[in-house]
């Protein structure tokens, strides 16, 4: 799941929505009873929804949902699941990381929870470079994820891909075939794009040498390159091609957190720089935010004052309008307007108060 996904999501609305989410586990004999707890949940789905419908009514929510738990492959399942479902729409995700058990019916699906969690985790998309097929990978940490939608997995159909190139005398074949592999790499750029606008992740690039240099020639997203891995991995598993790049996409983001700590420091100098969670949401929440550092493990709650435009502390976490997490709130925040968000290790931004927000101006 990106936010490529829920943004999608969040563009979903009308009753009755579902959301089932539950931890599950990647090996055996603890995964055994995932298929009986998913089968538990759905069945407390359908008598909730049957209290208020009739059955006529949820035929078509429940077809979906029926269709979905039977592809559910619990072989290749990660940390968490969660399913979405409606009347005209249903989907599945595998998450890397562990979800609450918990089912939930509303106007819109529950992915609050979903995307906090998503920002705080080492996320990075691989694109695999090849004729049969290009692919693209969500990353977290050393997992990844087949993106198989939005065009890929891409395939090579034209001249020097899947077709002949054609022949005859005077005919100069190897600079067609480059020149058809240049469009072949153009659209796979063309394909990506949306998938970085939407969640502008760090990016692996793997691939022989040939491809990667077409794709140096021809790509608009070397803002995002991070690490780039030379070799065939057309007939590599998902874990093989995942154990292979992540060491350098790690070592990549290691970087980039010192460097931006190095920054803060520079543009703290210029009084570019708010500290304390409640002066990182004025800021943010004006627009102001480039970068927010948050140390990893930071959660704290928060109230906003009557004008809701003040973050005040909170004594009472239990109250009912207090903010369970405020520092979610901020990076969410960020994000949503156009800044970037870096996690630390714990005890990095200790003279900051935990949290600290790099300013645009």
């Amino acid at each position: 799941m990106n936010r490529h996904d829920i943004q999608q999501l969040q563009a979903m609305s009308g009753y009755p929505s579902l959301t089932i989410t539950l931890p599950t586990h990647r090996t055996a004999p603890d995964n055994l009873q995932d298929p009986i707890r998913v089968r538990n949940l759905i069945g407390e789905a359908k008598e909730r929804l049957r209290a208020e419908f009739n059955n006529r009514e949820l035929a078509p929510l429940f077809d979906h949902l029926d269709r979905l738990s039977e592809g559910i492959d619990y072989r290749h399942a990660l940390d968490g699941l969660v399913i979405f479902a409606n009347h005209d729409f249903a989907a599945k995700y595998y998450l890397p990381f562990a979800v609450p058990e918990r089912v939930v019916i509303g106007e819109k699906f529950l992915i609050r929870d979903l995307v906090f969690a998503m920002n705080r985790t080492s996320r990075y998309w691989v694109l695999a470079l090849s004729e049969q097929p290009t692919r693209l990978f969500e990353g977290t940490h050393d997992t990844l994820v087949e993106i198989q939608e939005e065009g890929f997995p891409m395939v090579h159909e034209g001249p020097g891909g899947a077709t002949s190139l054609p022949g005859g005398f005077g005919v100069n074949v190897s600079a067609i075939r480059d020149e058809r592999h240049r469009q072949f790499f153009r659209s796979v750029d063309a394909a990506l794009k949306p998938f970085l606008a939407d969640d502008p992740l760090p990016m692996g690039v793997v691939g022989v040498d040939r491809y990667l240099s077409f794709w140096d020639e021809v790509t608009t997203h070397k803002q995002f390159i991070r690490a780039t891995m030379l070799g065939n991995y057309d007939e590599a598993s998902t874990h093989e091609l995942a154990k292979a790049i992540w060491p350098q996409v790690e070592a990549a983001l290691d970087e980039r957190v010192q460097r931006s700590l190095d920054a803060l420091e520079a543009m703290a100098s210029q009084q570019r720089v708010v500290s304390t969670v409640g002066e990182a949401w004025r800021m943010a929440n004006l627009g102001r935010g480039k970068t927010l550092l948050v140390e990893r493990d930071y959660h704290t709650p928060g109230r906003l004052d009557e004008s809701g435009l003040l973050l005040l502390s909170a004594d009472d976490a239990t109250a009912t309008d207090v903010i369970p997490d405020a520092v979610d709130e901020v990076v969410e925040m960020v994000l949503n307007k156009g800044g970037e968000v870096v996690f630390t290790e714990n005890g990095a931004l200790e003279k900051y108060q935990r949290i600290a927000l790099v300013l645009r101006y």
